[in-house]
């Protein structure tokens, strides 16, 4: 496991004078945020679900707005390359996560249950192109800054700590290796009775980092005063068990 020390939070001790916060008004009481982010397969959704549930506080699956939006895509025969017309989509759906008497989360895009469609790869990738669009970012960064409420808010995604909540009280950024990534990914879709190949998986995870990484419109890294955990040797439980010792530093 790889980490280092995050420095002081910005308003304890350091200049008061600093903008507001992003996605708050003027005269609004701040709403404390903990980001995680990093590259697909580093367990980053499900750590910061166990987080916010920990906590009491919200959650944000910024991913899963991008799905939504790949998914409305397809629906309306929008190509990756009508960025206007992307944009003008972001504006306009309407997404509803939801929590069954079970437990399991539901989606729905316009009323529509998409939840199965939402965590395919091919949704995934779609997903991924989208987020590389300037206007597209820009269309969806006031939706996920709306997810910042009281008591607290734990955003998952690939720049909430860079781009979205750079005033974050506390930033993660999980990692670990492609092929642990990878592995994680195949076990998932195996149990889910998937038929699926190893190498396959593999290569997409590569190509998936390198588009992420290389995008010139917030790129996938962490940001400067973020914690940095590489999880290729931990479990969920022992990861969770690391970023919630961080998070109860501060709050």
């Amino acid at each position: 496991m790889i980490s280092r020390e995050k420095p002081d939070v910005p308003g304890h001790g350091q200049d008061a004078n600093r903008t507001l916060p992003a996605g708050r008004r003027k005269g609004e009481a701040v709403v404390p945020v903990i980001t995680v982010d990093g590259p697909s397969g580093s367990g980053k959704g499900t750590v910061s679900r166990c987080l916010a549930d920990k906590l009491g506080w919200h959650f944000l699956d910024s991913g899963a707005l991008y799905r939504l939006l790949a998914c409305a895509a397809l629906r309306e025969r929008i190509t990756l390359d009508d960025e206007a017309g992307l944009a003008a989509l972001a504006g306009r759906i309407q997404g509803a996560f939801l929590q069954s008497s079970s437990g399991q989360e539901r989606v729905l895009l316009d009323g529509e249950e998409v939840t199965l469609t939402l965590r395919t790869e091919a949704c995934g990738n779609r997903a991924s192109k989208l987020a590389a669009l300037p206007r597209v970012r820009d269309a969806l960064l006031d939706w996920q800054r709306r997810y910042r409420k009281p008591p607290g808010l734990i955003a998952d995604g690939r720049d909430m700590g860079t781009v979205v909540f750079p005033d974050a009280v506390l930033k993660i950024f999980l990692t670990a290796d492609p092929e642990e990534r990878a592995q994680r990914r195949y076990n998932q879709l195996k149990s889910l009775g998937k038929n699926v190949n190893l190498g396959d998986i593999l290569e997409e995870v590569k190509q998936r980092d390198r588009r992420d990484r290389m995008r010139v419109i917030a790129p996938l890294a962490p940001a400067e005063d973020a914690v940095i955990i590489d999880n290729s040797d931990l479990d969920i439980d022992g990861t969770l068990r690391v970023v919630l010792d961080r998070a109860r530093r501060i709050v």
